[in-house]
């Protein structure tokens, strides 16, 4: 065979190699995802897509980035240190007003926040936090419970309040600020009793938020349209197996805090892993990973109603995500 015909078969079968190869055999698209908490099975579904090879069996490489309490994640989107960040839905849509951020993907279709108090204070309804003192979260932790307070009218008085519980333990705030599959477990694990706890769920007030969702800038959506699919479809596909691989999850989400120096908990985190699975899977939408419609209009009306917004997009100029 001429030399020059051998050449030509070894570029076709190089060719027919390229194309039948899965793409995490090519070369992986870098990026970069800033999840808006500390490590913690709030973002197993993360994690399990890393560590099953889920993100490369779609061909990109992503570098996972965590927040904390003096974090921000839509600053990280908005200086470029980070090309997606998970975001409460609320949270992003006040964003909006300032940063050109799109929902590629939605998680966490209801909502966990609650208002925590103890059955020894007599406070029976939620009317009954009017002129109580309140422990609210930082920055964009707020919306829904400043919301819910000009909804009902209640004069409260703010206590800001850090990651610990201490305030609330020693009578310092009459309701503290957690969530179902957070700060209310860890209550328990100090010694309380359920039946010493009375909390109020956002969701039990017409605020049943979508909460952690996956965002980006509207260039990159537009730029790199494939990238924010893969990463959602992957993401996907790490929340399906942590579901269905509680004790391999945990296994993967205590290896996460130890490297980050976070203190852990076996049976705290086996809690939120359950409790994240009930506030993701739901019958509500058609698959994992989409936001309803009616769930934007809803937050971004209450947002409207409360004064916290002026205006907000239509929802397929802010919704790129799966099954529009």
């Amino acid at each position: 065979m001429p030399s020059s015909l051998r050449h030509a078969v070894a570029l076709l079968w190089l060719a027919a190699a390229l194309l039948l190869a899965p793409a995490s055999a090519l070369a992986q698209e870098k990026t970069s995802v800033v999840l808006h908490w500390l490590p913690q099975a709030q973002f197993a579904g993360f994690y399990m897509a890393e560590a099953k090879g889920f993100y490369a069996e779609e061909g990109v490489e992503v570098t996972l980035i965590h927040g904390g309490p003096d974090i921000l994640a839509s600053e990280y989107l908005e200086s470029g240190r980070a090309d997606f960040a998970t975001l409460f839905l609320s949270s992003a849509l006040q964003r909006r007003a300032t940063l050109p951020i799109i929902n590629v993907g939605q998680f966490v279709q209801h909502s966990a926040l609650m208002l925590i108090t103890k059955t020894a204070d007599n406070i029976e309804t939620i009317d009954d936090l009017n002129g109580k003192k309140i422990g609210l979260w930082a920055n964009e932790f707020q919306i829904q419970a400043r919301a819910l307070f000009r909804q009902r009218g209640l004069k409260v008085t703010v206590v800001p309040q850090s990651e610990s519980l201490d305030l609330f333990m020693r009578g310092g705030v009459q309701a503290a600020s957690g969530m179902w599959y957070n700060e209310y477990h860890t209550l328990l694990s100090y010694g309380m009793e359920e039946s010493e706890l009375k909390p109020f769920f956002f969701s039990s007030y017409g605020l049943d938020f979508p909460e952690d969702g996956l965002y980006c800038l509207e260039v990159t959506a537009n730029t790199r349209p494939t990238l924010a699919q893969a990463v959602v479809r992957a993401t996907v596909k790490g929340w399906q197996y942590a579901f269905g691989n509680h004790e391999e999850t945990i296994e993967v989400v205590m290896k996460r805090m130890a490297e980050a120096g976070v203190a852990a908990s076996r049976p705290h985190q086996r809690w939120m892993l359950k409790r994240m699975e009930n506030i993701i899977n739901s019958d509500k939408v058609p698959a994992m990973g989409v936001l309803r419609q009616e769930d934007y209009e809803q937050v971004k009306q209450t947002l409207i109603d409360t004064g916290f917004i002026d205006a907000a997009p239509i929802f397929p100029e802010f919704y790129r995500g799966p099954v529009r």
